[in-house]
């Protein structure tokens, strides 16, 4: 194999881990997940991705990487009230919504008709928080956000590649000289995997699983699937979608959340520096495979570091790697202005972070744009008749 590949794969799956861990950890925080737990829920879903990936390339000669939800694992770190073993009930409905999804045409069709503005209008309201998080620290820990603010600034105008994985290299080295820290002591040998029993429950799998879903499906696999078609390929959207879905659902009950296609770390992986000749490209996703494996063995050790910063500071890292989501998702929230006022409502509703009935501020914000839109189309149709 080509050098170029190894280095391709390389650096996509370091961007893809570095950059999104913190938000990770935090969403294992939020549903209260142990330190075994949390180890196992990084484990888990970066085997699932390596062996989904090293599947589906070998399977259909493409190069396909994959990666875990980032937008799903910010709505999971702003739930509240969700008990780690409700939160894995969830992971694996989700799984299995995004394998139905594949399968049966009329779930295909149902979410499809669910309008782009809306379904980014909920992604940027629930995105929303944690930027503004960024700009809250940089007031109450000034001496250790505003550096990460500037690094990230910089870096981004070089490379926005890099520019969270700059942040976090400066965040750990701030965090053992100006915070005090002491260093980590961690067993490189990773903790198993530890089953979690999953429980459901009604307002979690409505607030939680249904939402979950659907930032998965709209931000992630659909972008993933049109990177393929620009490079050239024919994205196995049913065999894809079978595979994050059944892997989501089985990594699910070792506390891992949802994975689907990657979209930005798969540009990576797809240009022709990686392999002139496009049909030898798919080996890429083999290596990238191992890599993932080698996170996945590692991850305790990098896990512990990570946890080891101050709040400020992963809230920090956590907030700017998402500032390029909240304006992708923002951008497509505005765009069209026959859905722009939906799109408005579900972006604020999300964005309050209320909730009622146990269900959270994700499925009451897409539940309130799409009442804006049947009204206004009842609207349309209603005056239409009577011109």
């Amino acid at each position: 194999m080509r050098a170029s590949m190894f280095s391709a794969a390389l650096v996509a799956a370091i961007v893809g881990y570095g950059s999104t861990i913190a938000l990770v950890l935090a969403a294992a925080q939020a549903v209260g997940a142990s330190a075994a737990q949390t180890a196992s829920w990084v484990a888990a879903i970066c085997f699932a991705k390596a062996i989904g990936s090293a599947f589906l390339s070998t399977w259909k000669r493409i190069p396909i990487v994959l990666a875990w939800s980032t937008p799903g694992a910010a709505l999971i770190a702003a739930s509240t009230g969700v008990a780690i073993n409700h939160a894995v009930g969830a992971f694996v409905v989700a799984g299995v919504l995004i394998a139905l999804t594949g399968a049966l045409p009329v779930l295909n069709r149902a979410v499809s008709a669910i309008p782009v503005g809306v379904a980014s209008g909920m992604l940027a309201g629930v995105l929303l928080p944690f930027c503004l998080a960024v700009a809250q620290s940089a007031v109450s820990d000034w001496k250790l956000v505003l550096p990460l603010i500037a690094v990230f600034l910089i870096v981004r105008l070089v490379n926005p590649l890099y520019a969270v994985l700059a942040v976090l290299a400066l965040a750990v080295a701030l965090a053992f000289s100006i915070a005090d820290i002491a260093p980590v002591s961690a067993a490189l040998n990773a903790q198993p995997l530890v089953f979690i029993s999953p429980e459901f429950s009604m307002p979690v799998l409505v607030g939680l699983a249904l939402p979950l879903f659907l930032v998965t499906m709209a931000s992630q696999n659909l972008p993933g699937f049109a990177v393929l078609r620009a490079n050239g390929y024919a994205p196995p959207v049913s065999a894809a979608l079978g595979v994050t879905g059944i892997g989501s659902a089985v990594a699910g009950l070792f506390g891992a959340h949802t994975f689907s296609m990657a979209a930005i770390t798969a540009s990576i992986c797809l240009d022709d520096a990686v392999h002139p000749d496009k049909a030898q490209r798919w080996k890429v996703g083999l290596i990238y495979a191992a890599i993932w494996m080698c996170l996945g063995i590692f991850g305790p050790l990098i896990i512990s570091i990570i946890l080891a910063l101050p709040t400020a500071i992963i809230a920090t890292v956590a907030g700017l790697a998402l500032v390029s989501p909240l304006i992708g998702a923002a951008s497509l929230a505005f765009e069209q202005p026959d859905t722009r006022f939906a799109a408005a409502t579900t972006f604020v509703v999300t964005a309050s972070g209320i909730a009622a009935f146990g269900v959270g501020a994700a499925f009451w914000g897409l539940m309130a744009g799409l009442l804006v839109l049947l009204l206004e189309k009842l609207k349309d149709r209603v005056f239409g008749m009577g011109n």
